[in-house]
């Protein structure tokens, strides 16, 4: 999946994950995706231990469009390494972390309710 530049964030809902991906609209992408107001990209993390502030380096760049960053952590909810949640509320970039399946109902929520919301979501 490539970079995908968006004119509303509404363009942004998930329609469907699970099988490894996501579909986004009518799109459908294999692995892990960075949701932001400014579009949709591939991620690099894969599980738990692969979430980096550089990985979320996308994320970190428009902060000042997010109020919130959701993280999926894949199949089950897990903890973020408190050094890089502490990295991110520094900068401004407030975190909850939940299963991705969790993750993905709640942005689509907070997204219909207008808010300025990112996630990081693990495929599952």
């Amino acid at each position: 999946m490539e970079f995908k530049e968006v004119t509303s964030q509404d363009e942004t809902a998930i329609s469907a994950y699970g099988d490894g991906g996501f579909r986004i609209g009518e799109q459908r992408s294999s692995g892990s995706i960075l949701l932001t107001p400014k579009g949709y990209y591939p991620w690099v993390a894969t599980d738990v231990a692969s979430i980096t502030l550089d990985s979320l380096q996308r994320v970190t760049d428009q902060k000042a469009d997010i109020d919130i960053l959701l993280i999926g952590m894949g199949k089950a909810m897990a903890f973020l390494n408190k050094d890089l949640r502490a990295a991110l509320e520094k900068i401004g970039v407030s975190v909850d972390v939940m299963a991705t399946g969790a993750a993905a109902r709640t942005y689509n929520i907070l997204l219909a309710e207008g808010r300025k919301v990112a996630a990081a979501l693990i495929a599952v």
